[in-house]
């Protein structure tokens, strides 16, 4: 059985709890989707399940080959499954997938902010702000070692290019669903940017 399904993020709103609280929520496009290819262990040496998902404005020759007659996705994601046995060319997936109180991870690319320093990228609290220190408040400070080992470590939190990451948040909770509109309201905030695509799966999957 597929555990996912490819979304769009539409943007954060609020909803009122039954006992008054309010919650804030991220309202994803969730679907419907297609299954345009079933993988399998004998043939391509694992087992998943490719969905299509969004209307294609154009395609290349050898995708429409590849699509047939199911449709014009303008993406196509896999997803991993246990067993293939059930999943055929041609099925759904809508958001009816997901019930009230599901815990899915959300899998996006988070906002490209450019190239950052070390204060807002990583943090770092910056040089002091006095005893002659006009052009230090936001420098990292040293990132040597001395003479041993004589250079900058690996890994160093130095600046630049911050975001447009692939960034999976799990275990959030389904607070609402609305089949009739594919509409899954996810409590807090999703990784990506409004308009961005979406992986959305069950938490553990």
């Amino acid at each position: 059985m597929i555990q996912g399904i490819i979304g769009r993020k539409l943007g954060m709103t609020q909803i009122f709890q039954e006992n008054g609280k309010a919650e804030a929520v991220t309202a994803v496009e969730a679907g419907p989707c297609v299954v345009v290819q079933v993988k399998t262990k004998g043939k391509e040496g694992y087992d998943a399940a490719q969905l299509g998902f969004g209307k294609a404005k154009k395609l290349k020759s050898a995708q429409k080959g590849h699509l047939k007659e199911l449709g014009e996705f303008n993406y196509l994601r896999e997803f991993r499954v246990e067993d293939t046995e059930g999943i055929n060319v041609g099925d759904s997936v809508d958001v009816s997938l997901f019930q009230k109180g599901d815990l899915i991870d959300v899998t996006g690319i988070s906002k490209d902010k450019g190239f950052a320093g070390t204060v807002k990228r990583y943090g770092f609290a910056g040089g002091p702000k006095t005893h002659g220190q006009s052009d230090r408040h936001r420098a990292p400070g040293s990132v040597g070692a001395g003479s041993t080992p004589g250079r900058v470590l690996k890994g160093k939190h130095l600046p630049g290019h911050m975001g447009n990451d692939r960034v999976t948040v799990r275990k959030l909770e389904v607070l609402k669903t609305d089949p009739e509109h594919n509409l899954l309201l996810v409590k807090g905030a999703v990784p990506g940017a409004k308009n961005g695509l979406l992986l959305i799966g069950k938490s553990g999957k």
